[in-house]
C-alpha cells in the first residue's frame, strides 16, 4: 500500500524537482545580492580613517571625532558614536556600549549566511532526488511501452536533474565562502575599533606628558 503510494508520486518525474531548483536558484541570487548591498553600503573603515580618528581622540578633540565619524560611511561609525556618547560616564561605560554596538549589529553580518549555506549542500542532494525520480518514471515506462529510445529520453532528462542541482549548489557555496570571509574580517575590523578607541581616550598628547627634573623621579598618572 504505502510502496504503491510512493511509486505514484514517483511517476510525477523530475520536472517539480527542476522547478524547485529553479526556486532555489532564485532565492539563492537574492540572497547574494542583498549581501552585496549590505556590504557596499556599509564598507570597512581604511586605515586613513582609522588614524585620523586616534590623532584626534588623543588630542581630547572629540568634536573633531565626532564630525569624522559623522562623515563617514564605514560599518564602524555605529559603533565610535555609541562609545564616544557613554564616555562622559566612564571609559568602562565607554568600552561596554561600544561592545553592546558590536553585538546588535553582528546579526546584520551573519544575516542570510546560514540560508545560503543549506541552499548550497542541500542542492545537489534535490537534483539527486529528482534524477532518481526520473529514472523510476523511465524504468517503469520501459515496463509499459517497451520503446527504449523514449526510456533514454526520460533517463537523460533525470540526469539533468542533477546537473541543475550542482548548478544551483556550487555558486551558493563559494558566495557563502566570500561572505563568510568578509564578515570574519570586519569583526576584527570592529574589534580593533574598539581597542583603538579606548587606547585614544586613555592616551595624553606627548607635550602633556611631564618630563622629571634632573635627579627626580618621573611622575606617573
Amino acid at each position: 500500500m504505502l510502496t504503491q503510494l510512493f511509486l505514484r508520486l514517483s511517476f510525477l518525474g523530475a520536472e517539480w524537482v527542476l522547478w524547485l531548483l529553479v526556486a532555489l536558484s532564485l532565492l539563492s541570487g537574492t540572497l547574494v545580492y542583498e549581501k552585496v548591498k549590505f556590504f557596499r553600503r556599509n564598507p570597512s573603515g581604511d586605515d586613513e580613517f582609522a588614524t585620523q580618528l586616534y590623532a584626534r581622540l588623543v588630542a581630547g578633540d572629540l568634536p573633531r571625532a565626532r564630525a569624522l565619524i559623522s562623515e563617514s560611511r564605514c560599518i564602524e561609525r555605529d559603533i565610535i558614536a555609541a562609545g564616544l556618547e557613554a564616555l562622559p560616564r566612564g571609559i568602562n561605560a565607554c568600552g561596554e556600549a561600544m561592545l553592546a554596538a558590536k553585538a546588535k549589529l553582528r546579526p546584520r553580518l551573519d544575516a542570510h549566511l546560514a540560508l545560503l549555506a543549506t541552499i548550497g549542500s542541500n542542492a545537489p542532494f534535490v537534483g539527486l532526488l529528482g534524477t532518481v525520480l526520473g529514472v523510476i518514471k523511465a524504468a517503469h515506462d520501459l515496463g509499459g511501452k517497451g520503446d527504449p529510445a523514449a526510456v533514454m529520453t526520460g533517463v537523460f532528462e533525470a540526469l539533468v536533474a542533477t546537473a541543475v542541482g550542482l548548478a544551483v549548489a556550487i555558486p551558493a557555496v563559494v558566495m557563502f565562502n566570500v561572505f563568510q570571509r568578509r564578515t570574519r574580517q570586519t569583526l576584527a575590523r570592529l574589534d580593533m575599533t574598539v581597542h583603538l578607541v579606548l587606547a585614544g581616550i586613555q592616551s595624553e598628547p606627548i607635550g602633556t606628558i611631564n618630563t622629571p627634573a634632573p635627579g627626580k623621579a618621573r611622575r606617573t598618572s
